[in-house]
């Protein structure tokens, strides 16, 4: 079956009211309003009658009654953990994508690398910072385990938000210092990998899990931070990444292994790292992907042949072809 159909099986969306749930009050907030925003103009334009509910201080239960399915833009602590994949399921109200268990594996960084390494995927080493340690423990620890450099990020959050390269012990003091000031619970300590960030993105049509063409940039800053993933004059893409042709097929293999393990549902995106030694550790794997018409997932989506409105509404359509039961 193509991914290029243009016959998905749907429900009639014009007699539902969908609920674009974004926003909400994680760091990531700002990336979920983009998302939300043109997602919410994507159902709109198409006859589909479409609310944006900011989760911000809502009342989940109030959504009883007035939505008939939510599609979920929000990004991070509280958007995809599973907290309001959970709040949604008791309520009887489909929604798009993973379920509590995916989502919560997903975002929780140790556990998702923890998953892969058991199944032999290569993943960068790493050391999980207990929040009891102190800094010079945390240092001490990395120092003795990894060497350096070293890559700080937070074991739940994305973006690259409160993340950075450390190249000695003062530059990792200096990043775990700001961690603590940062509204993050937790971080995780990796070996740094050099290399060109790529992305996989996994999209269910017509009930069948699809692979999206291989998505890679390149930036001028120390790393893909989060301005280069925001501003289109800070990276460089290349969609299909211009790698060879056993590479690309091994990334999309792997790829779908990730979200299959996970038990991760109708749409994610896998990132990896194209080292040039030829080594491609896996680094995460995103079941909310950014949904802007000029994020990762809609370039890929677009190097397939699909447009970014007919994305939206395959998004949409995961919120309908779940199993009866999802943990």
């Amino acid at each position: 079956m193509s991914v290029l159909s243009d016959h998905p099986v749907r429900p009639d969306y014009s007699a539902l009211r969908v609920g674009v749930l974004y926003g909400g009050d994680s760091p990531e907030r700002a990336g979920s309003i983009v998302s939300g925003e043109a997602a919410s103009k994507a159902l709109s334009v198409q006859g589909v009658r479409a609310e944006l509910i900011d989760l911000t201080g809502l009342d989940l239960a109030a959504l009883s009654g007035r939505i008939d399915v939510a599609l979920l833009a929000a990004h991070g602590l509280g958007g995809e953990d599973g907290k309001v994949q959970g709040a949604l399921d008791l309520l009887g109200i489909p929604y798009t994508g993973s379920g509590v268990l995916a989502s919560a594996t997903g975002m929780h960084k140790v556990r998702f690398k923890e998953l892969m390494q058991s199944n032999l995927v290569d993943t960068p080493s790493w050391v999980d910072i207990s929040p009891s340690w102190s800094i010079d423990t945390a240092i001490s620890t990395a120092s003795m385990s990894l060497g350096y450099p070293l890559f700080l990020k937070p074991v739940s959050g994305g973006g690259s938000l409160a993340a950075g390269i450390a190249r000695d012990s003062t530059e990792l003091r200096d990043l775990l210092s700001q961690a603590r000031e940062r509204p993050y619970d937790g971080y995780l300590i990796e070996e740094y990998v050099p290399g060109t960030p790529c992305s996989v993105g996994v999209l269910e049509t017509e009930g069948e899990l699809h692979t999206l063409p291989v998505h890679s940039v390149e930036t001028d800053r120390p790393f893909y931070d989060y301005e280069a993933k925001h501003d289109l004059a800070l990276r460089r893409e290349q969609c299909p990444a211009l790698i060879p042709d056993l590479m690309s097929t091994r990334l999309r293999q792997l790829a779908l292994r990730a979200h299959r393990r996970i038990g991760a549902h109708g749409v994610s995106r896998v990132d990896f790292l194209l080292s040039p030694d030829g080594r491609t550790p896996m680094l995460e794997i995103n079941t909310v992907p950014g949904l802007s018409p000029s994020g990762n997932l809609a370039t890929m989506a677009a190097a397939a042949g699909i447009p970014y409105e007919e994305l939206i509404l395959r998004v949409l359509d995961t919120a309908f072809t779940k199993p009866a039961y999802v943990p």
